[in-house]
């Protein structure tokens, strides 16, 4: 059985492994206090040239974004997303669960369309009853989006500057942000989004850790009190080395893009291999996910041998599936995946 089910689905890359080793038995103090944390921090801090940057570690991107918004926000206060966002469609209203309702507005691709939003917060502010209603306090995207598609460098521009002129912070979710960045598509940069975000997080979890995500307030914008407020939200990990090993890892000698890189290479081969086969895209990402709409009994052989994901239904008789490939993805893998769709 092979994998293209996600990022995530095995463990660390043998780098990251060597490191918790190493550094197993050193006595070190907790809640991110440690000093594995710190050189994580600003080796971070390095890459994004924000040396004014506030960066800590939580352990899974549902919880970093669910801390992040509800830390954020005001109790009156909502956060703007694309109606596909992660935080609207695949994490069991842990948002709101939070006290914060999460405003969908259209897509196109899975992005969040500057003048849909422009219009939004206008309408918003122009309606005379809006003290009656949630009020607009955040704009969150995702760096890729859920459909593996880029935000360019003037599309994120000129979110930012909507948001600024309302007052109102961006939010980056990265938890695939490595796949973005060294995607041949881009032209953004991680100084770019530090720029441009007021906060974002850097993925480990689905970028070669066993977990973690790095958050980045750019602006000198962290909330009051983060550690407290983070520990009251079950979040707060004792032994914190894990994340700051991890990233002090993944951050050292360019493993993290190293990493991103090489599924985004397995990912275009991928892509020739189902053009190769005549296997229709429902979406043909630059990055490392690409949705293929299969028919339901070759999607049901086929999984006899490899495990994918569900997306959507595409119609009775055809289903959009997820391939998705990761620091462990292999040629061997791909040269498997090849024969089997020829059997089919």
């Amino acid at each position: 059985m092979i994998s293209f089910e996600s990022d995530y689905i095995t463990g660390a890359h043998p780098r990251i492994l060597q490191r918790l080793v190493e550094t197993n038995l050193e006595p070190l103090t907790g809640y991110g206090t440690d000093l594995y944390c710190e050189s994580a921090r600003e080796k971070i801090k390095n890459a994004c040239e924000c040396p004014t940057a506030e960066v800590e570690f939580l352990a899974g991107g549902t919880q970093t974004n669910s801390v992040v918004i509800s830390t954020m926000l005001q109790d009156y206060e909502g956060v703007i997303a694309a109606k596909t966002g992660h935080i609207n469609y695949h994490e069991a209203g842990a948002i709101e669960f939070a006290g914060h309702k999460v405003i969908e507005l259209p897509h196109k691709e899975g992005k969040l369309q500057l003048d849909s939003l422009k219009q939004y917060l206008h309408d918003f502010y122009a309606d005379a009853n809006h003290e009656h209603m949630v009020f607009p306090g955040m704009v969150y995207l995702s760096y890729p989006t859920e459909y593996g598609t880029l935000y360019s460098r003037k599309e994120l521009t000129e979110l930012s500057e909507l948001c600024a002129s309302f007052h109102i912070p961006l939010f980056m979710d990265g938890a695939r942000l490595g796949y973005a960045l060294t995607s041949p598509e881009s032209d953004l940069t991680l100084p770019d989004i530090a720029r441009l975000c007021d906060v974002f997080y850097i993925g480990g979890t689905k970028a070669g850790a066993l977990c973690g995500e790095a958050i980045v307030f750019t602006r000198q914008n962290k909330p009051s009190h983060f550690m407290t407020s983070v520990k009251r939200r079950g979040a707060l990990l004792a032994k914190g080395r894990l994340l700051g090993v991890q990233f002090d890892t993944l951050f050292t000698n360019d493993l993290y893009f190293e990493i991103s890189r090489h599924a985004i290479t397995m990912a275009e081969k991928l892509k020739s291999i189902f053009h190769e086969k005549g296997c229709p895209f429902y979406l043909e990402s630059p990055t490392n996910q690409q949705f293929i709409i299969l028919e339901n009994m070759q999607m049901e052989k086929l999984r006899e041998h490899v495990r994918f994901g569900f997306w959507e239904k595409y119609d009775d008789s055809h289903t959009v599936v997820r391939f998705a490939t990761c620091w462990s993805t292999t040629e061997k893998d791909l040269n498997t995946l090849r024969q089997l769709l020829s059997e089919l």
